[in-house]
């Protein structure tokens, strides 16, 4: 039962990390500095635009995906 919990302990910190990673964190250049100022702002917005899909799978349109987009950017 100890081996049971500890793997779903190790498990959930494993997902966790997988899913933290942001358009704000993925914001980063060739050489991997972080960008700043316009470049970053278009690489946000690129990223919310791309993970905007329905939880079928499909891409959104019109005021969903601009909805999402905002909120996207505005929690990067």
């Amino acid at each position: 039962m100890k081996r049971f919990a500890l793997a779903l302990l190790l498990s959930a910190f494993a997902t966790v990390s997988a899913y933290s990673q942001t358009c704000a964190t993925k914001a980063v250049s060739k050489e991997g500095k972080p960008l700043s100022g316009a470049a970053k702002t278009s690489a946000i917005k690129k990223c919310c635009e791309e993970a905007a899909v329905s939880k079928e799978g499909k891409p959104l349109a019109g005021a969903a995906k601009a909805s999402f987009v905002k909120k996207c950017q505005t929690g990067a």
